[in-house]
């Protein structure tokens, strides 16, 4: 038996392997300053204005401290939120998962169907999605204008690259 005709038992390396974050918008570091900052400056006019007698500011202005202590919390999770790409001999999976690790959604697509669809309308807020059996799935929805454009664009490429490979019996979808 020649080397050749043996059945591999190493995986082909998928076609493209995408792993898609947003910016994050403060490290600890940054929260605490922003949190020091605008404690500084709220209490400041809090005391000024319980000074002219109207206390009840004071208040306020505290819970609009912790309002802002809560966005940037809630920010902060939101920018461990994560999607995966990813393209092989299988198919085209695209996986959500959301800020501690947990699976929130995973999607099967055929790659030979699959058209990627880049919505340019709004020149600084472009659409990402991919469409597939009158079914559309937005991906990216974080990212800046210019990665959604070069995330289309690999996965352009990697789709049609993947439709040129023969098909293997592992993903004929006929009988």
């Amino acid at each position: 038996m020649s080397v050749d005709s043996m059945p591999s038992s190493v995986p082909d390396p998928p076609l493209l392997d995408l792993v898609l974050y947003p910016n994050p918008p403060l490290g600890d570091y940054g929260m605490l300053v922003v949190m020091l900052c605008a404690g500084v400056v709220g209490g400041g006019v809090g005391v000024a204005f319980a000074a002219f007698g109207a206390w009840p500011v004071t208040g306020f202005l505290g819970l609009d401290l912790i309002l802002l202590g809560v966005a940037l919390h809630l920010a902060r999770r939101r920018g461990r939120c994560v999607e995966v790409i990813r393209l092989d001999a299988q198919g085209l999976v695209v996986r959500r998962l959301g800020a501690a690790g947990q699976a929130l959604g995973e999607l099967r697509l055929e790659p030979y169907w699959v058209q990627v669809i880049l919505d340019d309308r709004q020149r600084y807020c472009p659409r990402l999605a991919l469409r597939s059996h009158g079914r559309t799935v937005p991906i990216g929805a974080f990212l800046p204008p210019a990665e959604k454009r070069e995330i289309a664009a690999e996965l352009l490429s990697a789709l049609a690259r993947r439709r040129a490979q023969p098909s293997s019996p592992s993903t004929s979808t006929m009988p």
